[in-house]
């Protein structure tokens, strides 16, 4: 059961894409899931967000008004001298900031009260992902977290991201678990069905998504399924190096890479696969994950943060070791090689992601919103 609406509340969402620019991922998703059941519930929500080529400055999108402000080294200046200039005009009554990229330092100006979203934090992962000059400024912006977060609600998408903040000095008390939620998958599934044999990734195609592992781990299988059809779904710039690989591996042929989908075809092509594979050395939940079990597909993937939240080990699918090739391999091997181990977990897996809903996600956000407002 959704809360009752609360027009009088003017939240202004700091996230640095919204769902229309190129880039965005499921922290975008999970955002606007979120927000745009508040705004139809009479919140209103403005987010300030990175401009992209070809972009509007200002759109209404799913209910919230999004205010784009320029490239990334105009950004955040801008949304600093926005949000302390709104706040001081009395325009907002809570900012919602998302620590997932850098972050804003919103409490240090914000004259409205401030809540924390935290998807994950990179910390060392940024230097496998960005030139090192920018992971630098990544790591040493996040060192700053515990001393100007310290006395303010976060909310955490997983028990991992809640004991990643713990150890870097955030209270505990101040910090609640709030899991994503799962939309209905766009296909009816049959959990008594023979799934057929393919093996699929989807996501951003980035660096530290690991996604050669899977290759490097299907390779070590071609002598058992020299056939078994390979998706890679997603957009990102570790592609033109995934094909690359695809090709010296000998998987060129039958690995298919399905760029951007919408929700209906993902499900699609997740349903018709074996097995899920995510090899990400660190995600905040791992909605993908839940994404694939919502059809009935079971997912191998790294043992990581938010990832070890979202797996069942042994019922929805299994955890490995990250970046271990073998081990991959050899859990992947296992899904292919048997119906019955298959059909076991492809009905867990289903049990596992009706517990999963955006409806009580926005129950739990609208809560904080107002926990926010009534601490300040």
């Amino acid at each position: 059961m959704t809360r009752a609406s609360n027009p009088s509340c003017r939240v202004l969402l700091l996230n640095e894409r919204d769902p229309l620019h190129p880039k965005t991922g499921g922290a975008e998703t999970h955002v606007y899931e979120i927000f745009r059941r508040l705004a139809s519930r009479g919140y209103s929500i403005h987010h300030l967000s990175a401009s992209f080529p070809g972009c509007r400055s200002a759109e209404d999108v799913q209910g919230i008004a999004v205010r784009r402000l320029g490239p990334l080294p105009l950004y955040y200046p801008r949304a600093i001298w926005q949000t302390a200039r709104k706040t001081r005009a009395g325009l907002f009554d809570v900012v919602v900031e998302c620590l997932n990229k850098v972050p804003y330092y919103s409490p240090a100006y914000s004259k409205a009260p401030v809540l924390a979203l935290c998807h994950h934090l990179f910390g060392e992962v940024a230097f496998q992902q960005v030139p090192w000059p920018v992971a630098a400024t990544v790591w040493t912006s996040e060192r700053l977290i515990p001393a100007l977060y310290r006395s303010r609600p976060v909310i955490a998408i997983s028990e991992s991201t809640r004991r990643d903040l713990i150890t870097r000095g955030v209270p505990s008390e101040n910090i609640v678990v709030s899991h994503p939620g799962i939309a209905p998958a766009a296909i009816r599934v049959d959990p008594d069905r023979v799934r057929g044999q393919g093996v699929i990734y989807v996501g951003r195609l980035e660096v530290y998504k690991k996604i050669d592992v899977m290759l490097r781990a299907m390779a070590n299988l071609t002598d058992r399924f020299p056939e078994t059809p390979i998706v890679i779904v997603g957009r990102g710039p570790a592609r033109s190096s995934l094909e690359t690989l695809a090709q010296e591996l000998g998987l060129a042929e039958r690995t298919r890479f399905a760029g951007f989908v919408d929700d209906a075809e993902r499900d699609n092509l997740l349903a018709e696969a074996r097995v899920c594979v995510c090899p990400s050395e660190k995600e905040g939940w791992g909605l993908t994950v839940m994404e694939a079990n919502a059809v009935g597909t079971p997912v191998v993937a790294s043992d990581a943060d938010g990832l070890r939240d979202s797996v069942r080990h042994g019922e929805t699918g299994y955890l490995v070791p990250e970046g271990n090739v073998e081990g991959f391999a050899r859990r992947i091997g296992q899904l292919l090689d048997s119906d019955e181990l298959s059909a076991k977990m492809s009905a867990a897996s289903l049990e596992w992601a009706n517990h999963f809903d955006w409806d009580r996600a926005a129950d739990e956000m609208a809560d904080a919103i107002e926990n926010a407002r009534s601490h300040s």
